[in-house]
């Protein structure tokens, strides 16, 4: 029963970070935004015409990774481990799996509160912005997607910390640093081009720096995915 409940988790895990990766649909429609200056989540702007189904893609990401995390987290609650290494490894396991969650439920509620144009696209809705005259959303938004990839980070970091440090579970401990490394030169990219852009000093190709970031957080989970699916688990 304990490999069935792991499996299941990481089935969940790899469904959440293919759902995460449907921005990669652009590149076979025309969405009317340039992936290189434009946020990934101006995809799901009330006022574009795909907006709908990348909102719904967001929703299923999120839920799919909440759920995936909470089964691992019932199922490490529900254990006990034997080894010293896998009683080393639990309090981070703990929080890891805990952020995975926050990123998991962050991105389902970031999916339910988009923004109403898009700002990097549209130099009114930019002004708008500005001004405060867009709805309440685009800061909940702002907030919501920040503690998605808070959580994101936190994770990665922290499970691919203990898979190195405790050699569990391989595949995410040869991969991991790699992946973990680019997500943090990605994410200083995107933060250096949203503080260029609201400075009005142009987007610094921020489009490309989110989307890597993006790209980088669902090949990690991807990983994490695997390795769980392929690793046996410590008594």
């Amino acid at each position: 029963m304990p490999r069935t409940v792991t499996r299941a988790s990481a089935a969940l895990t790899a469904l959440g970070a293919a759902a995460y990766t449907a921005w990669v649909l652009e590149v076979l429609v025309d969405t009317g935004l340039d992936p290189v200056r434009t946020y990934v989540s101006e995809l799901a702007a009330s006022d574009q015409p795909l907006g709908g189904l990348f909102r719904a893609t967001d929703l299923a990401a999120g839920l799919l990774v909440l759920a995936g995390a909470t089964v691992r987290l019932l199922q490490r609650r529900n254990t006990r481990t034997g080894s010293r290494r896998a009683r080393a490894r639990a309090p981070w396991d703990l929080v890891g799996w805990i952020a995975l969650l926050v990123f998991g439920a962050a991105t389902a509620v970031d999916s339910r509160l988009p923004l109403s144009c898009a700002p990097t696209a549209d130099p009114v809705c930019a002004a708008r912005e500005t001004a405060g005259l867009v709805p309440a959303t685009h800061t909940a938004h702002a907030v919501s997607s920040t503690l998605a990839m808070t959580g994101a980070l936190v994770a990665m970091i922290v499970l691919t910390a203990a898979a190195r440090r405790h050699g569990h579970p391989r595949p995410l401990a040869r991969t991991g640093p790699v992946l973990v490394a680019l997500e943090l030169a990605a994410t200083g990219w995107t933060l250096a081009a949203v503080a260029a852009f609201e400075a009005g000093k142009g987007t610094w190709a921020l489009g490309a720096g989110q989307r890597l970031q993006v790209l980088l957080v669902a090949l990690w989970l991807a990983v994490l995915a695997y390795s769980l699916a392929t690793t046996e688990e410590e008594r």
